[in-house]
């Protein structure tokens, strides 16, 4: 068995190799060629954890099981509040081939999300981006953004201001190399106001920016909240919006709260869900026709992107002598 670690990780699956992989798990899933049931939960008195087992038939087939801790307490520690390990099977045997840092994983793979739905779905002019959140997914979905499009300025805004503006200077060097100018903005309502680009990923159970200030054409991508009675986005953003995909219809529809609690108010109904992000790739939904529309895409995330994330980095990690072998 080979254990590959973090920093591992960030040398075998680059965002663009790992958007390779969401995209193709996304079809997969989208076109029946996966497993994917909805992910168990227990929930512990300072937080949750997940367990995820996947299945995708790619080239062969690749099977797996990440276990993911989400305690939003452990910011205050100077932890990370999501950490995560992932199980890569063998499709021959069943045994567990690698035991991969899905923590890393997670981030990368998210990101690599938000880059797909970015490009898929917002306005090919798009040059003023909002980031919502600074903990560990920051940098990746930063990272994802700018990879979709060449934004000159993303306005970044945490709940605490030492964060905002920690994490600008953290991340001013990637995306300046890109160039991209980041602000640290004072408000939700001077973050969102001129942005094309808006990501949310936070551990917020409430909405994070008022629907209302939202551009016309601005594109949303909601990738924190992942239970039924927690949301980032408010009511009238989605009732405002023209599309709205889901990169997993199920689990959405059993955990996503910035979908569930505006049906529950009657402002927003599942018919109005346009697809899921592989329907799209797959070419049997259609995307933006016009700049002036506003599209949605809410993330729950789901095992078979963590699978085939998994499984590329395995084999790049195989082939360039990296990670550690183990024998238990």
């Amino acid at each position: 068995m080979k254990l590959i670690g973090a920093e591992a990780v960030r040398k075998v699956l680059p965002m663009s190799e790992a958007v390779k992989a969401v995209r193709s798990a996304l079809g997969a899933w989208s076109s029946g060629r996966a497993q994917v049931p909805v992910r168990e939960r227990l929930s512990l008195e300072l937080g949750d954890v997940l367990v995820m087992p996947a299945s995708v038939k790619e080239v062969s087939e690749a099977a797996g099981v990440k276990v993911v801790s989400v305690f939003p307490g452990n910011v205050s520690l100077d932890k990370p509040s999501v950490t995560a390990l992932m199980f890569l099977l063998s499709s021959e045997t069943g045994e567990v081939e690698a035991l991969i840092d899905g923590t890393e994983l997670t981030r990368i793979r998210t990101g690599a999300v938000t880059c797909c739905a970015t490009d898929l779905l917002a306005r090919k002019d798009a040059s003023v981006g909002a980031l919502f959140g600074t903990g560990g997914q920051g940098m990746t979905q930063l990272e994802g953004m700018l990879l979709a499009r060449p934004l000159k300025r993303v306005n970044v805004y945490d709940c605490d201001p030492d964060r905002s503006r920690r994490f600008v200077e953290l991340a001013a060097p990637m995306a300046e190399a890109r160039g991209c100018w980041l602000v640290a903005a004072e408000s939700p309502e001077d973050a969102v106001a001129d942005a094309m680009v808006v990501t949310t990923a936070t551990t917020s159970s409430k909405p994070v920016f008022p629907g209302a200030m939202l551009p016309m054409g601005a594109h949303v991508n909601a990738i924190g909240a992942y239970t039924p009675t927690s949301r980032e986005l408010d009511s009238q953003t989605l009732e405002r919006a023209d599309l709205v995909y889901v990169d997993y219809l199920k689990g959405a529809m059993e955990e996503a709260g910035d979908l569930l609690i505006p049906i529950e108010e009657g402002r927003f109904g599942p018919e109005r869900i346009t697809g899921e992000l592989g329907e799209l790739i797959l070419g049997g939904k259609e995307g933006r026709t016009s700049k002036f529309q506003i599209t949605v895409m809410k993330s729950v995330g789901f095992g078979a992107l963590d699978v085939l994330c998994a499984q590329r980095a395995f084999n790049r990690a195989l082939s360039e002598g990296l990670g550690v072998e183990v024998s238990l």
